[in-house]
């Protein structure tokens, strides 16, 4: 029971919460009309032969392209069946389409009768619909249309609708319009990588021969190791313990391990101690990937520490050197159990190699174009966390715009 005095004046307490007096709450069906029967159920091998410009949407996304369309308008798309219901908080459930396309059987057709589509859209968009779902064996659900009809919704004006849709859909193309600014930075970074690292492209005030080295020459290598036995104690320590998880969650540099052993534990392995400004680089799974370490860190025997001698090869420079080769060394693993390569491989790696002055210059260059993309990726975070606070403001007429 919700305290009367607790509900604010210009508010109503509904089966929904406490939602605007003038806000309405509806079971689906009576607000919207559910189009199953344009749905076009198309095997994969079939659509093989019906390569076209229309897309054809499953209940997460477009699958394909195929020849001819079956819908043409504006329909919001929500899931029948899939783990994706489970994925909630972080993954759209509903999907918003117009123009010309067609749709599997795995989604339901929604459309506004009296009310916006978009209002269905941006509604079930993050909401957890879980206890309304079937299951289907493990880890799969369904939301058949029978349930999906009796959801029920809150229902605003339609005018309140148009000016939250509006809004959601601002902040929509701010994102969007943020995420191709991104791409595109992602884009020339790996241009000047192509340009700089190969000596095609040449930054002011330098110029001379450049050389080719093997990398072995110009660094001293050492493996990892794991403690011999699985003992609780070697994990409650103060050092800390690299894996390839670690690497591939950071950027540039290593500043976090997820676990960390005691001095007992390094003894009991044949992992040594990386001194800060080495780079860890994967030779099993992620093999390629790389960071400089910021402390002092241990790691299993997947990995390889590579030590730069700083007056032959700058440490920066040979992490983006590497970074730039990384899907080239995934094509020379050896195969077996899983693919991996060895110490000598990467000592054999041949590094075309500047001075360390222009070495330092180069890996500058690209060092600042990683902040700048840093930068914007965090701005796009900040526009998803504003994006997100606004619909738990704005869906629940907590904050009205009319």
């Amino acid at each position: 029971m919700v305290d009367d005095r607790k509900v604010p004046e210009g508010y109503k307490v509904t089966d929904l919460g406490i939602i605007p007096s003038d806000w309405e709450v509806a079971e689906v069906k009576e607000a919207y009309g559910i189009y199953n029967n344009l749905r076009l159920p198309i095997s994969g091998k079939i659509r093989e032969t019906m390569q076209g410009k229309y897309p054809y949407y499953g209940p997460t996304g477009i699958q394909d392209y195929i020849n001819e369309y079956r819908i043409d308008g504006e329909y919001s798309l929500i899931g029948e069946d899939g783990d994706h219901f489970l994925k909630w908080r972080n993954m759209p459930m509903t999907l918003l389409v117009t123009g010309k396309f067609n749709v599997n059987n795995h989604a339901h057709v929604i459309k506004g009768l009296k009310n916006q589509t978009e209002w269905f859209y941006w509604y079930f968009y993050h909401r957890d619909i879980t206890a309304h779902l079937s299951r289907q064996g493990a880890g799969r659900y369904k939301l058949n249309k029978r349930t999906l009809e009796t959801l029920k919704m809150t229902i605003p004006s339609l005018p309140e609708q148009k000016a939250i849709s509006e809004t959601l859909m601002d902040s929509d193309k701010l994102i969007l319009s943020c995420e191709k600014l991104i791409d595109k930075k992602k884009k020339i970074k790996l241009g000047a990588m192509q340009q700089l690292l190969t000596g095609k492209k040449r930054l002011p005030g330098f110029s001379g021969d450049w050389e080719i080295k093997k990398l072995g020459e110009m660094s001293r290598m050492q493996s990892g190791g794991t403690p011999r036995t699985e003992v609780k104690q070697f994990y409650n320590g103060k050092i800390p313990w690299a894996s390839i998880n670690d690497m591939t969650a950071s950027r540039k540099y290593l500043r976090y391990t997820e676990k960390k052993i005691t001095q007992e534990g390094l003894n009991n392995s044949s992992a040594v101690l990386f001194p800060e400004d080495t780079i860890l680089y994967a030779m099993y799974a992620s093999i390629g990937e790389c960071v400089i370490t910021k402390k002092e860190v241990s790691s299993s025997q997947a990995i390889l520490g590579i030590q730069c001698y700083d007056q032959i090869l700058c440490v920066e420079y040979l992490y983006y050197y590497l970074s730039f080769i990384k899907y080239f060394m995934r094509t020379q693993g050896q195969t077996g159990t899983q693919s991996n390569l060895n110490k000598n491989m990467v000592q054999n790696i041949n590094i075309t190699l500047p001075s360390i002055e222009e070495q330092k210059a180069i890996a500058q260059v690209l060092s600042d174009m990683d902040l700048e993309i840093k930068a914007l990726e965090e701005k796009l975070e900040k526009y998803k966390t504003i994006k997100q606070g606004m619909m738990q403001e704005l869906l629940t007429g907590r904050i009205r715009l009319i």
